[in-house]
C-alpha cells in the first residue's frame, strides 16, 4: 500500500509540472488537486509502511527519490514559468546526489541519511508549488499576483536553506567520522558515543 502511495505520487509528476510550466494544459481545480495528492501520498506513505512493519532502506529511496522528482519537475515548471528561479532546481538536484551519495559512502548506510535542514527543505519545497496553483483558482485571482511575489521571494528564501544544507554535509567529514562495523567500533561507540553530521 505504502509503495502504491509512492508510485500514485510519481505518475502524477509530469502532469503535475506541465500544469504548473503551461498555465492552460489542465484547468486550475485539477493542478491543485495534483499537488494535494501529492502532498497526502507523501505524508502517508512512510506512515502505512511503518505502521504495517513494510518499511525498507529500498522504500525510503524510493520515496525520496520520487519526492525529489516531484518537486524538482514542478520547480522546473515553476521556473519555465517566470515564477521562480530556475537556479533552485538545479541545487535541488545537487542537494538530493550529495544527499543519496554520502549516505552510501561516507555514513556506509543503506538507508538514507537526512539532515534537520535537509528534511525541512523536503517539505518546504511542496509550498511554492502548491500556492503557484492555488493562485491560479478564480477564488484567488485577485491576490494572485501578490502570491506569485510571494512565491519568487520564498524561492529565494529556499535557494539559500539548500545552499546550507548542500554546505552543511559537506562540512560534515570535518566534525564527525563515518561509522564502521565491528565490536570494537560497538565498544568504542558505548564508551564514547557521539553524534553523526
Amino acid at each position: 500500500m505504502a509503495n502504491f502511495l509512492t508510485a500514485l505520487r510519481l505518475l502524477i509528476s509530469i502532469p503535475a509540472a506541465l500544469s504548473i510550466a503551461l498555465v492552460l494544459m489542465f484547468s486550475p481545480e485539477v493542478t491543485v488537486l495534483l499537488i494535494v495528492i501529492a502532498i497526502v501520498t507523501d505524508f502517508f506513505d512512510g506512515k502505512i509502511a511503518r505502521r504495517f512493519g513494510t518499511a525498507s532502506s529500498r522504500g525510503q529511496l524510493f520515496d525520496h527519490s520520487t519526492d525529489f522528482f516531484f518537486v524538482t519537475s514542478c520547480l522546473f515548471g515553476a521556473a519555465y514559468a517566470g515564477l521562480v528561479t530556475p537556479i533552485l532546481p538545479i541545487l535541488i538536484v545537487i542537494a538530493f546526489s550529495q544527499y543519496v551519495l554520502d549516505s552510501h559512502f561516507f555514513y556506509h548506510e543503506k538507508q538514507l541519511h537526512m539532515s534537520r535542514l535537509g528534511r525541512w527543505n523536503g517539505i518546504l519545497y511542496f509550498a511554492p508549488i502548491l500556492a503557484i496553483a492555488c493562485s491560479r483558482t478564480p477564488v484567488l485571482s485577485e491576490v494572485s499576483g501578490y502570491i506569485s511575489g510571494g512565491v519568487f521571494v520564498f524561492g529565494w528564501i529556499l535557494v539559500l536553506s539548500t545552499v546550507l544544507s548542500i554546505l552543511d554535509r559537506a562540512m560534515a567529514p570535518l566534525h564527525s567520522h563515518p561509522p564502521h562495523n565491528g565490536p570494537a567500533h560497538n565498544h568504542a561507540n558505548q564508551s564514547h558515543p557521539h553524534q553523526k553530521g
